[in-house]
């Protein structure tokens, strides 16, 4: 295992991270009740990530029993010793007042007297932003309770745009960021950038599902890697960036370890370099996948051109259609956490179309997508 410091905290936390998404039944309600079949899983899996070296476990109590079922196997099933790992979960909630009695019942829940990491969980939109750092709001009473050493570092996650995480980070309030990066998705290098620049330490969510569901990359992807899996070898590209501290893997069984150990032991890096060439290439295999749309992303339609262009990159360069269509299904429910809506031929004909290069069949293309991408 790799440790590195993760920004202005100034604790060295394992290269990878352990989260509690994904045990066993986990998403299931109510959070409180917690079948043997999750117990043992999540004991399971901390076991050997200890073992491993991982030192940092990430939950939130948006994860259902996530928070229930780590702090009874932290601190009952395997008796970890608290000081020997870092804890990180995450919230949130409204007010002051909400926020601390949200902090004082996760504490409980995990069974423990403080949290080495706060975040204030989905500053996804200028409006989060300033509902949750206003004067008397949730972060300043995080911060508060910071100063009481109840928590230790308070940061922020993110699923939002790469303006809205810039103004975050500038907002000097934060100690680290929970953002996504990945080879199949850079846009967030500025913000990466600027958070090394104020020693932020950074978390990159889930890059191996959001980051393309690399456990199932298709024949396409693994040719261009024949000396590593997809996941050894976006990891590789992800920590290679210095802005960047941390990764959280949602390892659910004894083989993932095995490939995360590979990230590590791994010295080939002219074939990374080759590998990397040979992906940034295919992106000649559709003549218009190099338009990011970022121009666009006023357009006084619904949909989030920018993000389905990219899908439609992934697509049509990548051959990564089942992972388009996972994400694209996501927007059945219009929400901060993926904004935009279906490219249907009624949104469609709302983009202001006086603002598209004019070699661009952009109508075309998103009737395309919408129909290789949605299904019931």
């Amino acid at each position: 295992m790799e440790y590195r410091r993760f920004g202005k905290t100034n604790k060295h936390i394992s290269a990878i991270t352990l989260g509690g998404m994904r045990f066993s039944k986990v998403w299931e309600e109510p959070r409180t009740d917690i079948p043997r079949e999750t117990q043992e899983h999540c004991n399971q899996i901390v076991d050997l990530a200890i073992k491993y070296g991982i030192n940092h476990f990430e939950t939130a109590h948006g994860y259902v029993k996530s928070e229930t079922v780590f702090g009874r196997t932290l601190n009952q099933e395997l008796n970890i010793d608290r000081s020997s790992y870092f804890l990180m979960t995450k919230g949130n909630p409204k007010t002051a007042d909400e926020t601390r009695r949200l902090v004082k019942e996760q504490l409980r829940t995990l069974q423990t007297d403080y949290l080495d990491f706060y975040g204030w969980h989905g500053i996804n939109t200028p409006e989060l932003l300033t509902s949750s750092c206003k004067t008397g709001g949730a972060v300043e009473e995080l911060l508060k309770m910071k100063e009481e050493g109840i928590i230790k570092h308070v940061g922020f996650s993110t699923h939002g745009s790469l303006e809205t995480i810039q103004q975050a980070i500038s907002t000097d309030l934060f100690e680290f960021v929970n953002l996504h990066y990945y080879y199949f998705y850079q846009r967030n290098e500025a913000a990466l950038q600027l958070a090394k620049k104020k020693d932020i330490g950074v978390f990159i969510i889930s890059p191996n599902d959001k980051g393309g569901q690399l456990y199932k990359a298709p024949e396409k992807i693994r040719k261009a890697i024949p000396h590593a899996t997809p996941i050894q070898w976006n990891a590789r590209f992800c920590l290679n960036n210095e802005a960047i501290h941390t990764l959280s893997f949602g390892m659910t069984e004894a083989a993932h370890f095995d490939e995360m150990n590979g990230i590590f032991t791994s010295s080939n890096k002219e074939a990374d370099k080759i590998a990397l060439n040979d992906l940034n290439d295919m992106i000649n295999d559709d003549p218009y996948a190099s338009f990011d749309a970022y121009t666009l992303n006023n357009d006084p339609s619904d949909l989030d051109i920018p993000l389905l262009l990219h899908w439609r990159k992934l697509w049509k360069c990548y051959d990564l259609l089942d992972f388009a269509r996972y994400r694209y299904k996501e927007l059945k429910t219009p929400n901060h956490w993926v904004p935009g809506v279906f490219a249907t031929k009624e949104a469609i004909e709302t983009i202001d179309f006086s603002k598209v290069p004019k070699h661009l069949p952009l109508k075309e293309m998103l009737n395309e997508l919408h129909a290789a991408l949605y299904y019931k």
